[in-house]
C-alpha cells in the first residue's frame, strides 16, 4: 500500500490519487499544486483549464526566478476585471496577466495543469466509487515532492557534451467532503465570556479610569 504524508485524514472519508516519476517540471508543478490547495474540486479544475487556455495564471512564489511580471496574479475586484478586459491587447499582455493572487510574477504551465487535472479526475472517480458527495469535494492535501533526475547529453562544439537533466516529480493528492457550517445558538452566543480575575481586574480599572 501507498503511503502518504498527510496520515491524520481518514481513508473511508476521503479519495486519493497519486503519480510517481512524472516527466513535468517539479518547480512549475509544485507552484501550480500550491494555487489549488484548499479550494473546491470543481474550482480547481476550472482553474487548471483556465491555466492551459491561458486565461488565468499561476502565481509563482518560491521558484520565481527570471519570471516575468503579468497581471492576473493581483485583480481583486470586479473593477480591476473590467479594466484587464478593456485594456487588453496583444502588446500588454505581459503586463497584464497575473494579479489574480496578489503577486505580480505569473505562469501558465500548461503541461503541470495538464497532470494535475488528471488527478483530480482520478480522485474524483475514486471518490464517486466510494460514495462521497462529488459535488462537495475540496483539496484537503496536495503534494509535490522532487523524483531522482534524469541525464540526457547535448553535444557542444569542439567535440564537448554537457549534461542535459530533467527534474520530475512525484504528485500525491486527497479530496475530502466539505464540512458544514453549523450557526452557533443565540444562547452559545449571547453567553457572557469566561475572563481570568486579571481580566476582569483590568476591565474594572479601564472602567474606573474612563469614568
Amino acid at each position: 500500500m501507498t503511503r502518504y504524508a498527510a496520515t491524520e485524514i481518514a481513508p473511508q472519508k476521503s479519495a486519493r490519487a497519486r503519480g510517481a516519476y512524472l516527466r513535468v517540471s517539479f518547480k512549475n508543478t509544485r507552484e501550480t499544486a500550491q494555487a489549488i490547495n484548499g479550494w473546491k474540486l470543481q474550482r480547481a479544475v476550472k482553474f487548471l483549464e483556465n491555466v492551459q487556455e491561458k486565461k488565468e495564471a499561476v502565481p509563482m512564489r518560491r521558484y520565481a526566478g527570471s519570471t516575468g511580471r503579468c497581471a492576473q496574479g493581483t485583480m481583486r475586484t470586479p473593477r480591476d476585471l473590467e479594466s484587464f478586459v478593456l485594456a487588453w491587447d496583444l502588446h500588454q499582455e505581459e503586463e497584464l496577466l497575473g494579479k489574480q493572487f496578489g503577486v505580480s510574477k505569473a505562469r501558465w504551465p500548461t503541461k503541470s495543469a495538464e497532470y494535475l487535472l488528471g488527478l483530480l479526475k482520478n480522485a474524483e472517480s475514486n471518490a464517486d466509487a466510494k460514495g462521497l458527495d462529488t459535488g462537495n469535494l475540496i483539496v484537503k492535501h496536495i503534494q509535490v515532492n522532487q523524483a531522482p533526475k534524469q541525464r540526457r547529453r547535448t553535444y557542444r562544439a569542439h567535440g564537448r557534451i554537457n549534461p542535459y537533466m530533467s527534474n520530475p516529480c512525484h504528485i500525491e493528492l486527497i479530496l475530502t467532503e466539505g464540512e458544514e457550517v453549523v450557526q452557533k445558538s443565540e444562547a452559545v452566543v449571547g453567553r457572557d465570556e469566561h475572563l481570568s480575575s486579571r481580566q476582569r481586574g483590568r476591565r474594572v480599572r479601564q472602567a474606573i479610569t474612563a469614568a
